[in-house]
């Protein structure tokens, strides 16, 4: 696997992405709560698809804008909607490669805890799942988007597994988190802290999180907050950069670098002609 650097421990640390000016959101962001797994209205999904990734089958939900948020054909507004309900490139890719890295002996969910940052489908999520993961935690900017669609996702994908039960406890911890990475670690139950040694999650999965510069600093605060430490893996699927918005992979891994706690990896680069380049990278403790 390569290993990412964008500039040289030699130099002063100043870099093309060092620029850490970032704009205060417009909108305050929403509460953060916990979302139940019985809050699924009734209107939530009626259309649903096979998503056929290599030997993984999985279904995922339709649901519009304009049905949850009343709003038209919309990808992303900030402070409002970010862009859950569709189902990103990313996703797809992060699955992949996972899959990949467990064929090759070089991860396993088994008994792991694993969250998944800005989970809108939550796919990514439920394939950790359905791998043996003991518990998986589902996080999502806006409630909505948790209760019409990444609920009903799992539920459909795990219909036709084993029942929960004390000695399956692969199906018994699925939780769902609604938020802003500014506060949702108050929320959650693995964070690791000084007086937790070894607390946090095995993993943590992310996709299509890191288009905003904006949030890019909160999110590696939550990561590094919650990732369990010295073991926890990071996965991360992503473009290498989203235009007009000024994020993308690459500006993320620059704070990664400076930060000098976390070693980044490639995993994959997809370059199928259908979007600029995307990436999945890992990360974990130097």
């Amino acid at each position: 696997m390569e290993t990412f650097q964008l500039f040289s421990s030699s130099t002063s640390g100043f870099g093309i992405f060092d620029d850490d000016a970032q704009q205060s959101p417009v909108i305050p962001p929403p509460p953060c709560v916990e979302v139940l797994a019985s809050e699924v209205p009734s209107y939530a999904i009626n259309n649903w698809d096979l998503v056929n990734l290599d030997e993984v089958t999985l279904l995922k939900g339709r649901v519009s804008t304009q049905q949850v948020f009343g709003l038209s054909n919309s990808d992303l507004v900030p402070g409002k909607y970010e862009g859950g309900l569709k189902l990103w490139e990313g996703s797809l890719d992060l699955i992949k490669a996972l899959r990949s890295d467990i064929r090759t002996g070089l991860t396993s969910f088994g008994g792991k805890r694993v969250l998944e940052v800005g989970c809108g489908h939550g796919l990514p999520g439920i394939f950790a799942l359905l791998e043996g993961a003991a518990a998986v935690h589902f996080q999502d900017f806006n409630a909505e988007v948790l209760r019409c669609l990444t609920i009903p996702n799992l539920n459909a994908n795990i219909s036709g597994e084993s029942q929960p039960s004390p000695s399956n406890p692969t199906i018994c911890d699925n939780r769902f988190f609604a938020g802003d990475w500014s506060g949702i670690d108050k929320l959650l139950p693995h964070v690791s802290t000084d007086d937790n040694y070894g607390g946090g999650y095995d993993f943590i999965l992310m996709a299509e999180t890191v288009y905003s510069v904006s949030s890019l600093q909160t999110l590696y605060n939550l990561i590094k907050k919650c990732l369990q430490h010295p073991d926890g893996v990071v996965y991360m699927a992503a473009k290498k950069y989203y235009f007009g918005v000024g994020g993308g992979s690459r500006r993320f891994l620059s704070l990664v670098e400076k930060d000098g706690v976390l070693s980044s990896s490639l995993v994959a680069e997809i370059t199928d002609g259908s979007s600029n380049v995307r990436e999945v990278w890992k990360l974990a403790f130097k």
